[in-house]
């Protein structure tokens, strides 16, 4: 097995993890700064696919108290106040750093100030945007600026287990795989940064890349961590919907698309979210969801199963000019998005829970830190379009901060406990030895509990179902074998550990959503229909120990603002009551 050292590891290569790597480097450029991507760094995971914007209040009339009173208030009162506070301030500072010092381009109006478009679930229109393709701006730039400052990167590595040190204090390091030879990787590290991003991938629509597989959740379970609001899975309202024969069915068509005045219709023309929410189609995502859901129910549907979406009454000019990578990707699976209807359906995207951190993004571990989507807390339960990649960069120049500061005073190489790593290698080999079987029914079997159980709708009968089959499916796992004869680059191998740790991450969902009677933002019981009481708000956590979750509830600290409160003084302008913290 080869060995490698570092002072810092990061695990992943989006918002998250690249910012943390160049404000670590800025930092603390003594240190070794090793990137460990499952991909090619630059060309794989969510934020590169980030379409609609960044969320940041900066136009005359908003203010970081307004941006954060939409947060709590679209996270339906469960989201970490100090957390959510961060994000909305940093947000400021971190826009800024994002065009001046790593040039990246955004969309501007012929004053100069930056265009700022509607997202649903928003009082204002805050989102910063390029285009449609805001994501590939970001990365592309970030990417630049870590290959042109030598950080290093390990490409092709997959992160497969957290490994403690032989006195069980700390953090050792993570066991990898080295895709490109099939060899087992230890890279020991004084500090290590999760930050792989969520991916729903266990559900039959989903808009996450194939290479998404909840990885870094299922180590922090494994590795005995605390994770929050894992029953708080993000479902997009317009996923687009091309047949089950392309992996385009369940890529997003953005929310800019309703924010800018776009219609959902059934299958016979007519619009239906009136009926729904006062907002219309600019309803925050989990309700538009949810009456998309139940008309699909009804039988309201189009000729692939969906609902349409119609853009045409805005003028197909317009559209074009303002949606043109939108427009495209429509074309390319025979719809015409300017000048006709689509077919969409609710589609898994994002994922609110996860690793109970702090504001400087450390863990319970030591050693361990989180940020991104892989951290619990800041959304609660629900997130808005717009603050999943304001999320990923500014906890990821968080942590990179921290880490810069801890590992000279902390961070030591710790020998690693030898016993894991042969637990962890047994483990990821077992299929290597077995019959072939067949992972495609599998995983079909997956999508469909998954959506029909623990999707949109829920009740408790079908999360009780979800939990047996759960179960039976980690047991067919078990059983089924793959071709061991040459590791390299070995998909049916590595889809296998996919399916183990999608399976894992999926009951840790069906638990929390058991034991969550009432409904909130994401998550919606239709045995219990009613939010419960906003004052005594409760969170819902989970650890894995010895296969088996122990689940509890936490209330929710009011650390800013209480339900029926707000942050806005309503005698002031907007403006002026952040200017003071903007300054």
């Amino acid at each position: 097995m080869k060995h490698v050292d570092t002072d810092i590891l990061i695990l992943g290569s989006g918002g998250a993890g690249l910012f943390a790597a160049l404000h670590a480097q800025a930092d603390a450029p003594q240190l070794r700064i090793t990137i460990a991507v499952k991909g090619l760094l630059g060309k794989c995971g969510c934020t590169r696919m980030v379409q609609g914007g960044y969320n940041v209040a900066l136009a005359q009339g908003d203010s970081i108290e307004r941006h954060f009173m939409d947060t709590i208030e679209g996270g339906k009162w469960l989201s970490n106040q100090e957390l959510a506070w961060t994000l909305v301030t940093r947000a400021v500072e971190r826009i800024n750093e994002l065009e001046n010092e790593l040039g990246c381009f955004f969309d501007r109006n012929p004053d100069g100030t930056l265009k700022q478009k509607a997202f649903a679930g928003q009082t204002f229109d805050r989102t910063v945007h390029k285009g449609d393709q805001t994501g590939i701006e970001i990365i592309n730039r970030l990417a630049e600026q870590v290959w042109a400052r030598g950080i290093e990167r390990l490409e092709e590595h997959r992160a497969v287990e957290f490994i403690e040190s032989e006195d069980g204090s700390a953090l050792a390091g993570v066991l990898m795989i080295d895709i490109r030879s099939g060899e087992f990787v230890f890279v020991r590290a004084k500090a290590v940064l999760l930050a792989t991003g969520g991916g729903p991938t266990m559900y039959k629509y989903h808009t996450p890349s194939a290479d998404k597989s909840c990885d870094g959740m299922a180590m922090a379970l494994r590795a005995g961590l605390t994770l929050r609001d894992m029953e708080m899975v993000q479902f997009h309202p317009t996923g687009l919907l091309a047949g089950t024969h392309t992996r385009m069915t369940g890529t997003v068509l953005e929310e800019g698309l309703r924010g800018a005045g776009g219609y959902l219709l059934t299958g016979d023309g007519e619009r239906f979210m009136h009926r729904y929410d006062p907002r219309g189609e600019r309803a925050t995502r989990d309700i538009v969801s949810r009456s998309i859901f139940r008309e699909l129910r009804a039988g309201n549907t189009t000729p692939n199963g969906g609902v349409y979406l119609r853009m045409d009454h805005l003028g197909p000019d317009s559209v074009r000019q303002r949606f043109k990578g939108m427009v495209e990707r429509c074309a390319d699976c025979g719809f015409d998005l300017a000048g006709g209807q689509v077919e969409v359906v609710p589609t898994a995207h994002y994922m609110m829970g996860g690793v109970l951190f702090e504001t400087d993004c450390s863990t319970t571990l030591p050693g361990l830190f989180v940020a991104g989507e892989d951290a619990g807390g800041v959304h609660g339960a629900n997130r808005l379009g717009g603050n999943g990649v304001a999320n990923s960069t500014v906890f990821g120049g968080i942590a990179g901060e921290t880490l810069a500061r801890w590992v000279p005073r902390h961070g030591r190489l710790a020998t690693a406990d030898a016993s894991q790593i042969e637990r962890a290698i047994e483990r990821c080999t077992r299929p290597l030895g077995q019959p072939a079987g067949d992972l495609e029914s599998i995983r079909d079997d997956l999508y469909e509990l998954m959506w029909r159980d623990v999707g949109i709708l829920r009740d408790e009968q079908g999360l009780l179902r979800a939990r047996n089959a759960l179960i039976d499916i980690g047991e067919r796992l078990d059983r089924t074998g793959v071709d061991g004869r040459d590791l390299r680059f070995n998909l049916s191998w590595h889809d296998w550990m996919n399916l183990h740790n999608l399976t894992l991450v999926s009951r840790a969902i069906t638990e929390s959503a058991l034991l969550r009677e009432n409904s909130r933002g994401a998550h919606f019981r239709e045995d219990f229909p009613d939010a419960g009481d906003l004052d005594t708000s409760e969170y819902v956590c989970l650890r894995l120990q010895q296969n088996a979750f122990e689940t509890s509830r936490r209330r929710v600290q009011f650390t800013r603002v209480k339900p029926g409160q707000s942050l806005l003084d309503e005698s002031l302008p907007l403006a002026e009551t952040s200017a003071a913290v903007v300054k």
